[in-house]
């Protein structure tokens, strides 16, 4: 690739870059539904002609805001695990790092939410998303094997992956509800620290290996 070329694909990403950020602004201060393509020009200063030559509607900027959102959760997760040498501690870790990511950056959660929900294949975009999704989930499941190699963990519990998947829809839905219906919880007496504290101690207690076992 020419130098003049080279410069041309920089300018090219640096715009995208600057489009999605925009649109991310934008989603973080007035969620998603509020966003429109002229709201996002006019926040990157850009034309609405050019950013359908970046994007060609809404879904492909959200899919774009998504897979920044699935990468970034991959590196917390590796963050987490980084400093706990038993796999059951690291999934522990895992946990609460997801529910910090919601906490930090609930427009990102939001994002997943709605790619998990109507996500599609075949698109670059889609697949880009795919891919960043997979390698979150892969540290999720490296961890419960270290689990099962180091003891932490208990062996009978099958499949890595299928207790990876039934672990995350566990905490996915535990945080929409924590998050979603914190005023109806606590009317039944049930305070968001105390669930999410409470939840993790039952999750880690049918992960742990007993003793004797």
């Amino acid at each position: 690739m020419s130098h003049i070329a080279l410069r041309r694909e920089e300018e090219k990403e640096r715009r995208r870059a600057e489009i999605i950020d925009a649109a991310e602004a934008l989603y973080a201060e007035i969620g998603w539904d509020a966003v429109t393509m002229d709201r996002v020009a006019r926040r990157a200063r850009l034309s609405r002609a050019l950013i359908y030559v970046y994007f060609q509607d809404r879904n492909e900027l959200l899919l774009a805001i998504t897979q920044r959102a699935l990468e970034e959760l991959r590196e917390r997760f590796l963050a987490a695990v980084a400093s706990q040498p038993r796999g059951l501690d690291q999934t522990q870790a895992i946990g609460r790092a997801y529910v910090l990511f919601q906490q930090e950056k609930p427009h990102r959660f939001d994002a997943c939410s709605r790619y998990h929900a109507h996500c599609t294949t075949g698109q670059p975009t889609d697949d880009a998303c795919m891919l960043a999704g997979d390698a979150a989930i892969a540290v999720i499941v490296q961890a419960l094997r270290q689990g099962q190699a180091d003891g932490s963990i208990r062996r009978d519990l099958g499949n890595p992956v299928q207790v990876c998947v039934t672990l995350w829809a566990f905490a996915h839905g535990l945080i929409q509800i924590g998050s979603n219906k914190a005023q109806e919880i606590a009317r039944l007496g049930v305070g968001y620290p105390e669930l999410m504290e409470g939840s993790f101690a039952m999750l880690r207690d049918l992960l742990a290996t007993k003793p004797g076992a």
